[in-house]
């Protein structure tokens, strides 16, 4: 049905497998990526497949703006944690940048994660 990547700051990652859960039908249908330990999580967590890119701070954001940017990606989901500073913001700015330059839906909290997923997939 599409390529989604799921992407969630350590304080959002029980909120993302809360959502992935609860979308888990249409998920299935979808390929998934997602950032290293987001991804390790939903593989432990539901029964999705999901392709484990690295971790964000390790460059996993900077490896699905490359998806973004050739082409790759239908949407991200990326739960973001806006009250705490990342150490590796500089990748995550770029990321939601390429996001727009292409075009690609991006949701950063839960209400337009589900706006995403239904309007995407569903």
């Amino acid at each position: 049905m599409g390529r989604i990547a799921l992407i969630a700051h350590d304080e959002k990652k029980p909120t993302l497998i809360e959502f992935a859960t609860r979308y888990e039908p249409t998920l299935t249908d979808c390929d998934l990526v997602a950032t290293g330990t987001t991804g390790k999580r939903l593989q432990e967590e539901t029964n999705l497949e999901v392709e484990r890119k690295e971790s964000g701070p390790y460059g996993g954001d900077l490896m699905i703006g490359g998806e973004v940017a050739a082409d790759e990606l239908d949407g991200i989901v990326f739960l973001r944690d806006p009250l705490r500073a990342q150490p590796h913001e500089p990748d995550i700015s770029a990321l939601l940048r390429i996001c727009d330059v292409h075009d690609v839906p991006l949701a950063t909290n839960l209400s337009s994660a589900e706006l995403l997923v239904e309007g995407l997939l569903e």
